[in-house]
């Protein structure tokens, strides 16, 4: 059964209301669910995220294997293979809803945010944030803006347009565990 946009997003959020407050829900036996899963996946959210080892969608949303389709790199930041990746989910894998989501304390938001000299590949991903960074503002501000300009570029992708998916920007808060929808 497809899932729609507003199933996905619900999904979403039921699930990381049972991680907030600890009452996870059981999962399949992996066993049998690998064995599902090698023949094909049909996840029903794509999930932009940092690569910061606190933040697993999986855990956060309370999914199982082959339930969404996540993207990490440094920043959550937009390039060729991540829209790319993010096409594939819509088109070839009818995924309906796509999140961004950015997360408290993040060390590439706070790099770009101090605006120190950096290593040519980490300057890279802090070049995709600078846009996003305003210094009166505190990290977590300029997370949260950072997650919705992301957002904005992946809405004007044309296959994102044409399938009608849709983008939803969130922060993640590491202690609480909470999802906030922006």
């Amino acid at each position: 059964m497809k899932t729609d946009s507003k199933q996905a997003l619900d999904l979403l959020k039921e699930g990381n209301a049972r991680f907030v407050s600890g009452a996870l829900a059981q999962k399949d036996d992996y066993t049998t669910l690998r064995g599902k899963l090698s023949t094909g996946q049909h996840p029903f959210a794509a999930v932009l995220c940092c690569s910061d080892s606190r933040v697993a969608p999986e855990i956060i949303f309370d999914q199982k294997l082959g339930d969404l389709f996540v993207i990490r790199n440094a920043g959550n930041v937009i390039d060729k293979h991540v829209l790319g990746s993010i096409e594939y989910a819509v088109e070839h894998l009818g995924t309906s809803l796509v999140v961004v989501m950015g997360h408290s304390c993040c060390g590439a938001v706070t790099a770009t945010h101090l605006g120190e000299a950096l290593p040519d590949n980490i300057m890279a991903i802090a070049r995709r944030i600078k846009p996003s960074i305003n210094t009166s503002d505190g990290i977590d501000d300029n997370a949260r803006r950072h997650a919705a300009r992301m957002t904005k570029l992946i809405q004007r992708d044309p296959i994102v347009k044409h399938l009608n998916a849709q983008v939803v920007s969130a922060f993640y808060d590491l202690q609480s565990g909470k999802v906030e929808w922006l």
